[in-house]
């Protein structure tokens, strides 16, 4: 009798302990589990420059009038490129996509600065998600569509009598629709990993904008997997890219060197100098915000940075294309009504 009352309280202290450990697990499980669901509600706070201000008023104009003229400046040159018969050849295929690139970018990202340049710097985390997402999409599918248009460019200038059988629209689509697709890719690649990384309790990052350097700052965990894949994918879609656009510049311009006609010449460089100017300003925005050295300085630098290539340069590319192209120049005026030869026609 005694032996099975004691046996009775052994198997009863191993079930008390059995279920206290079931219960401990458990109860680490649900606060692991709260967490995350607290993170999914948590709101961000994108500090960007709430030190200062009076500098943010000033911002919100100037972004505001960005925006205005980049809804209009891309708006009109992809519906130049759709109606103009003129213009229905690869290059401004490209110029159109490039353009409603430039739309997209600047409706996703812009709306939601001028409202933390103005009031409150709080963004939900499905809205930074969506905002980085988006970000990584559009950013690397510019960086591919700048490298198909310096090829178009090379084969135009170097190979120019080979151009129309090289460089056809049905071409043009496909290397298009690929630089889409790598974006989609890099983007569905890189955005849950970045996610997922578990955040400290200061959910505050110094920057305009949703991105990966700064949310992996944010992190309290082991980042090095996040890092190696942030560094291959530069590598790939920003240093690759550039060496290609690099390379294909400089055959041109050892092309146009060897040109002895000097109209000939200024032709081919007119060609080429708008695309050049924009490859110009893209990298140097996006080299000095993601290849930047981790110091405060270059860090307060690359966010200003961040923020013209936001808001700065989808205004810019339209300008560039238009004033320094004669034929969309003309396109404009005929669809205004006022190119010589429609009016004698």
């Amino acid at each position: 009798m005694f032996d099975l009352e004691t046996q009775g309280k052994r198997r009863g202290c191993w079930m008390l302990m059995y279920l206290g450990m079931l219960g401990e697990r458990n109860g680490k499980r649900n606060v692991h589990l709260a967490v995350v669901n607290h993170s999914s509600l948590v709101d961000f706070l994108l500090l960007g420059l709430s030190e200062r201000p009076g500098l943010e008023r000033i911002l919100f104009v100037v972004v505001l009038i960005s925006y205005l003229l980049t809804l209009v400046g891309n708006t009109l040159t992809t519906l130049l490129s759709l109606l103009a018969p003129r213009l229905h050849s690869p290059m401004y295929f490209f110029l159109s996509n490039l353009s409603f690139l430039d739309l997209c970018i600047t409706k996703s990202f812009v709306p939601q600065m001028l409202v933390n340049l103005w009031g409150p710097k709080t963004i939900s985390f499905l809205g930074c998600s969506v905002q980085l997402f988006i970000f990584l999409f559009l950013g690397t599918t510019e960086c591919v569509l700048l490298t198909v248009v310096a090829f178009d460019r090379y084969v135009a200038v170097c190979q120019p009598l080979h151009y129309t059988n090289v460089i056809h629209l049905r071409l043009g689509r496909q290397l298009a629709a690929v630089a889409w697709v790598m974006g989609l890719g890099q983007s569905v690649g890189q955005t849950p990993p970045t996610l997922h990384l578990p955040s400290c309790p200061r959910w505050q990052t110094d920057d305009f904008v949703c991105e990966i350097p700064s949310l992996i700052q944010l992190s309290c965990g082991d980042t090095t997997y996040n890092e190696i894949q942030f560094a291959v994918s530069s590598v790939i879609f920003l240093v690759m890219p550039l060496a290609l656009i690099l390379i294909s510049y400089g055959a041109i311009a050892w092309a146009v060197l060897r040109i002895n006609s000097a109209r000939a010449r200024r032709k081919a460089l007119g060609t080429c100098s708008p695309h050049f100017t924009v490859v110009a300003i893209f990298y140097s925005l996006v080299i000095s915000v993601y290849l930047q050295p981790q110091n405060p300085y270059a860090q307060k630098r690359g966010k200003f940075f961040g923020l013209f290539y936001s808001a700065g340069t989808p205004s810019l590319n339209p300008l560039i294309y238009i004033l320094r192209n004669k034929k969309v120049k003309r396109a404009v005026r005929r669809l205004l009504g006022k190119d010589e030869d429609s009016r004698e026609s």
